[in-house]
């Protein structure tokens, strides 16, 4: 099963779910977290403010702060991939990259896929997208 962790900002507390006017994506990735746990899928979230070292030991969370920055957490890297970054996974999302949803009842979507990128790339200056 794949090992998911999500890394985000800075929060007030563990879940970010505190006081009376709580992020409500923050109150839908909690809880989505908490029932894959039961269902057994290896899911962790890191928290900038309480769990720092968890940023600065897992390779591609430390590559992304040196390239973007907090400014673009939560972070979410499966089996050392990044999928998603800037937005908290849907429930939806979270089963499919633990291999338990609609999308992965045949061959698991590749990681591109979940970013929306095509499959070749002529790069920044070798496509035909003129950004250069």
């Amino acid at each position: 099963m794949a090992a998911i962790r999500i890394y985000e900002p800075a929060l007030c507390c563990a879940s970010g779910v505190c006081g009376t006017d709580s992020d409500p994506s923050l109150v839908t990735v909690t809880a989505a977290v908490r029932n894959l746990k039961d269902l057994g899928v290896d899911i962790e979230r890191h928290n900038l403010a309480t769990d720092p070292i968890a940023f600065t030991t897992d390779d591609t969370a430390r590559a992304f702060m040196h390239t973007v920055g907090s400014t673009g957490l939560p972070l979410t890297v499966v089996d050392g991939v990044t999928v998603a970054t800037g937005s908290y996974p849907s429930r939806a999302q979270l089963l499919d990259f633990a291999g338990l949803g609609s999308a992965s009842k045949g061959a698991p979507a590749p990681a591109r896929a979940e970013l929306g990128l095509a499959e070749k790339s002529g790069g920044c200056c070798g496509g035909t997208t003129g950004c250069c």
